[in-house]
Parts: C-alpha cells; structure tokens; sequence
C-alpha cells in the first residue's frame, strides 16, 4: 500500500490545547493508528515538526514522543520544502502574522480558533488564503462531540417538531493562581493578550449553533469580569481586565430562542462541562459532551407546581438515553483527519477561514452588544 508523508509546522505544541488534543491525542494517535487512509488507497502519513518560543520546552516535548523534528525559527520551519500544512495554537494575538507567513510559503493552513482578534482581520486572511490557492481550516472540535452528533441526529430526524428554544451551560471553577494553580493560562484573562471568553466561547456557539440548530441572526449579551485579580504562571498578581463570564440571548431562524451562559467563575453542578437543552412541540433533549436524554411528548409527565410539599418526583428518571449507536472517536483527531484527506485528495472540508470569520463576527457582535446594551443583527457573511 503506497504511503504519502505530510509534513506539518505545529506552532504552539507547548500550551495546553496544542500538545493534549493536537499533537498527543489527534496526530500522534494518527500514527499509532498507522496513518489516514484515503479514498484512493493512498495512507496518509504526518510528519510533524513543533515549534514553540521554548527551545527547553521543545526539546523535551519532542523526546517525550520519539520526534526530531523541532525548532524556534517559524521561518526556518516554513521553508522547508517537505511541509505541507501549517497549524497554529498560538496565543490569539500572534495568530494572524504567523499564518500570513504560512500562506506567503505556499502552506495550507489549518488553525485553531478564534481565527483572528476582528472580523476584519479573520476575512483579510481567508482572502489572502484563497487568492494564494492554499486550502485552509478552522478547528470546529464540538461538532464532532459524541453528545452532539446524537443531538444533530435528534434534529434532522425530526423529533423535536418546530423548534421553540435552546439554553446551555458552559464552564468551571478556574482557581485564580494564588493557592490553588489556574487550570487556564493567564494570558485568557487580558483582553489586551486576546483574552475573554466571549472571543473565545462565541466562536464556538456560532458554529454549534449554524450547524446543529438553526443559523444565528441576532445577539444580545452582558459580559462580566466577577474576578478582577489573578496570579500568573510565574506566581505574579496581574489585572484582569478581559471578561470571564457571558450571558448571552441568541435569535435564530425560525424565531428559536438560545440563552447560553459561559463562564470561567462557576461551580459545577450538572452532568457535563457543558449542556444543552433543545425543547421542541414533539419533544426536548439535553445533550452534553458525550451523553444525550430525550423526553418526547408522548412521555411528557405533568407536573404540579406546589411550593408548600416536598417535591416527590424524580424529574431526571423520566429522560430516556440515546444511545451511541456507533463508535465516537477523539473530535479534534476526526476533523484532523478530514483535514488531511483535504489537502491530500480534496476531500470534503467545510470548516474554512469564512467558518471561522463567522465565529469571529458573533464575538465581536456580542461584544459590542455589551458595551451598548442592545440587540444587534448577525449580518450574513458571503465569501
């Protein structure tokens, strides 16, 4: 069987999100698994070279895993004639320059989000891209959650009738860094460094959103920063000054109502680090990273409000499980997968710079609907 090798530039392999999901469990469990075959025959093969700011960091990282391919240099690694993709899990802020040279190269791209800071700069980059005949890509991970491929099968079979509302729950306790570690690196909290949760989870609602539901057209939000200290990674105060909660209204097509929070300042109590729950005239689920409940209308009990007794109904037992049906694997590794097959054999990718501007424009819409206190419309973005 004929092998290609892809050589791919990962920037960024040292943070969090780059070397758990992108490196460890999508291409290097692309090795273990013996490649990416494609339609042809062909078995894709990637070849990663890391790239980072930390020569110590880099080093390690790459006798951890059995690899030799490392390096400060950007540009030493982009002009190599063996890369084929460049992929970028940066920092937001140093996102747009280094994919400007990715593109200058002749690289695709394949990135993760938000694409860039601004709308502008996010359809800048998806024009530079198309105009240089390089195939790029935006990271969409919750599109391929286990809970959510049932929740999109719910939605195109049917079952919920006419759609009424949407309301989700995202987030966690992140310690601020002085007696316990934060789970997040410090710069998420300075909007002057790309941080915020709305940059960064409005993103992701618009493409779950758009492409589980119904497309976004309007937005209302309230961004908060409940907690206005933190310490950093080196055991140093610092001003938060980017927002670490969201409470935000989304008018989708059709008159469905979403109401999603997010935020870095709560406690969990719930099933999942994230739920949605969909209620239609036939029917209601709740869906989160991997589980996913239904109520239909047939088996809608009807409960009583009565504040002066005990409540004696166990509300949870009268959902029923979807299940899996199928074997769901890593997210981040299927879309990686569909990436490579993209760029080998133009395989069908639909995740592109313009998904990602998409995100991009919501985020920047919620925020402005923030700073004026109004509901403001999601223009359609064509290409």
């Amino acid at each position: 069987m004929a092998r290609r090798s892809i050589g791919i530039v990962m920037n960024g392999v040292t943070g969090r999100m780059g070397y758990r999901q992108h490196l460890l469990r999508s291409i290097l469990a692309i090795r273990e698994q013996g490649g990416v075959r494609t339609a042809e025959g062909t078995v894709l093969w990637p070849e990663p070279v890391l790239v980072g700011r930390s020569e110590v960091k880099l080093r390690e990282l790459a006798e951890r895993h059995g690899l030799t391919a490392w390096t400060t240099d950007l540009a030493e690694a982009l002009a190599r004639p063996d890369i084929d993709i460049y992929f970028d899990a940066q920092v937001t802020g140093a996102r747009v320059e280094a994919i400007r040279a990715a593109v200058a190269a002749g690289k695709h791209v394949y990135t993760e989000k938000p694409l860039a800071e601004d709308l502008g700069e996010a359809l800048a980059l998806a024009r530079l891209a198309e105009e240089a005949g390089v195939k790029h890509g935006v990271v969409q991970d919750k599109l391929f959650l286990p809970g959510l491929l049932k929740l999109k099968r719910l939605v195109d079979g049917g079952f919920f009738g006419r759609i009424l509302s949407v309301r989700g729950e995202f987030g966690y306790w992140v310690f601020e860094g002085d007696w316990q570690e934060a789970q997040r690196p410090s710069w998420n909290y300075r909007a002057e460094d790309g941080g915020g949760i709305i940059l960064d989870m409005f993103c992701h609602w618009r493409y779950v959103l758009d492409g589980v539901i119904a497309p976004v057209r309007s937005v209302q939000a309230l961004g908060a920063t409940h907690i206005g200290e933190r310490v950093d990674e080196h055991g140093k105060p610092y001003e938060a000054t980017a927002d670490d909660a969201a409470y935000g209204i989304f008018e989708l097509e059709g008159g469905i109502v979403a109401q999603i929070n997010s935020s870095w300042t709560t406690r969990v109590f719930r099933d999942e680090l994230v739920e949605f729950q969909v209620d239609g005239t036939e029917g209601s689920a709740v869906a989160g990273l991997r589980r996913c409940r239904v109520q239909h209308r047939t088996m809608t009990p009807k409960p009583v409000w009565n504040p002066d007794l005990p409540a004696t109904e166990d509300f949870r037992s009268q959902w029923q499980e979807i299940p899996d049906n199928t074997e769901f694997d890593n997210g981040f590794k299927a879309q990686w997968e569909m990436f490579l097959r993209h760029v080998a054999d133009d395989g069908p990718f639909p995740w592109d710079f313009y998904e990602g501007a998409r995100g991009v424009q919501l985020a920047e819409l919620g925020l402005r609907a923030w700073r004026e206190g109004r509901r403001l419309d999601v223009p359609e973005l064509t290409k």
